[in-house]
C-alpha cells in the first residue's frame, strides 16, 4: 500500500494544505515539529499555549460571561510560539518517505 498522509489531508480537505498549526505534549519536540514540516512540506505553526483543549475551554467560558465579546476576540488571543518552515530538499524528503512507507509494508 502506497499510502501519502500529506495526500490523504488533501482529500480530506479538499484543497492543499496551506499550514497546520498544532498542539499538545508532542509540539513542544522541536525536532518533531521540523521532521512534520519537512515531510509534509508546509508550515508548522506552535502556540504559546501547547493545551489547546483546556485554553479553548477556558475562552469559551469567558466569551459565555462577556470577557471576550465574540469569537474574533478569542481568535486574537490565540499565540505563536514558533513556526517551523520546511527545508528538506526534495530528495532527502522522498528517501525518508521511501524508508517510511517500506516500514509500513513491513507491518
Amino acid at each position: 500500500q502506497n499510502f501519502d498522509i500529506l495526500d490523504a489531508m488533501r482529500r480530506d480537505l479538499g484543497r492543499d494544505l496551506a499550514s497546520l498549526k498544532v498542539d499538545g505534549g508532542a509540539a513542544a519536540n522541536d525536532l518533531l515539529m521540523q521532521i512534520h514540516a519537512d515531510l509534509l512540506q508546509v508550515p508548522i505553526s506552535r502556540p504559546r499555549f501547547l493545551d489547546t483543549t483546556a485554553f479553548g475551554a477556558a475562552l469559551l467560558a469567558g466569551l459565555a460571561v462577556g470577557v471576550f465579546s465574540d469569537l474574533d476576540d478569542i481568535r486574537d488571543a490565540w499565540r505563536e510560539d514558533r513556526a517551523f518552515q520546511p527545508r528538506l530538499p526534495e530528495p532527502e524528503r522522498q528517501a525518508l518517505l521511501a524508508r517510511w512507507r517500506a516500514g509500513l509494508d513491513r507491518v
